[in-house]
């Protein structure tokens, strides 16, 4: 309670993505259009999922999930770096930053363990077809969502505690666009290094677990292609090779980001804006664009809203 109590600092200011006022007002527009089409396509894949019985799968379920996750990710840094593209002063407020902070893990984490789960859905799926109806039945896969909202609560709040029980009495210049606990620890008038340690210890080791454990998945279902059907072989390919994209362009970022302690590198804006502003459209795009069946429910429903 005491390092709460010396808190001084009530806002803090973004330094953003450059220093270039020109630059900035030219990244508006894109940025704008990737967010906006991030909530589209990610509302239409939750739509579609909903509304179409055949698509009533655990996996689809996922996908859902996935989508919602998308959606909440991205909206809580996009608006307000996009607000800070067109100010001059980027501002945030203490409480308000440590509220990004908490949500922004919050769905991070619920998203690694959600890439996990569905590499599970498809190592089953996949390599023990037959007891697929009885393992991933639909009551496990609504105990396995509610286990990640579970998990990733807890990692945000870990996470949470560790960044405001220090204090915060002088500077307030975040280098970067949004709140994340590397650049808020940084501001702290006190030595960080053991609370950097923690935080790498938790965050990184989520990350590399859930990677190693999803790459473990994927490599035991290629081999076990062996003994399947050419058809086989093309659409369990076909899904896992859309799954492992969407891994490697989320993990990716997070283990470069939260695996080295009280480290920086010039290039890390450019992962943050990867995996915060970027990979929330990808998965969309690439569960939509190749995948049938995802692209036949939604002629589907198009089709029965001009019938009506």
């Amino acid at each position: 309670m005491g390092a709460l109590n010396q808190t001084r600092v009530t806002e803090f200011v973004f330094l953003g993505l450059t220093d270039n006022w020109v630059l900035e007002i030219l990244l508006f527009i894109p940025f704008t259009i990737t967010y906006v089409l991030t909530l589209l396509g990610n509302i239409i894949i939750v739509v579609t999922i909903v509304f179409s019985p055949r698509l009533h799968t655990p996996m689809y379920f996922f996908l859902s999930n996935l989508s919602f996750i998308d959606i909440c990710h991205s909206s809580v840094t996009v608006p307000k770096m996009l607000e800070g593209l067109l100010l001059e002063r980027k501002t945030i407020s203490f409480d308000n930053c440590i509220a990004q902070l908490f949500f922004l893990h919050l769905f991070a984490c619920a998203e690694i363990f959600l890439l996990t789960i569905m590499a599970y859905d498809r190592y089953v799926a996949i390599c023990i077809p037959l007891h697929y109806p009885t393992v991933m039945n639909m009551k496990v896969c609504v105990q396995l969502v509610f286990a990640l909202w579970v998990g990733g609560t807890i990692h945000s709040l870990v996470q949470t505690f560790l960044t405001i029980r220090l204090p915060y009495c002088g500077p307030n210049i975040i280098d970067s666009y949004f709140c994340d606990v590397p650049p808020v620890i940084k501001l702290a008038c006190t030595d960080t290094y053991l609370t950097g340690i923690l935080i790498v210890s938790n965050s990184g080791t989520i990350s590399l677990t859930c990677f190693l454990a999803l790459v473990t998945s994927y490599t035991v279902i290629l081999f076990s292609l062996r003994k399947q059907s050419a058809e086989g072989r093309r659409k369990a390919l076909s899904t896992c090779s859309s799954h492992f994209m969407v891994v490697a362009l989320f993990f990716g970022p997070c283990i470069f980001i939260y695996t080295r302690p009280d480290t920086s590198f010039s290039i890390d804006k450019v992962v943050s804006v990867f995996y915060t502003v970027v990979t929330p459209l990808l998965n969309p795009l690439i569960y939509t664009l190749r995948n049938e069946e995802v692209k036949n429910a939604m002629k589907h429903l198009r089709q029965r809203q001009i019938c009506s």
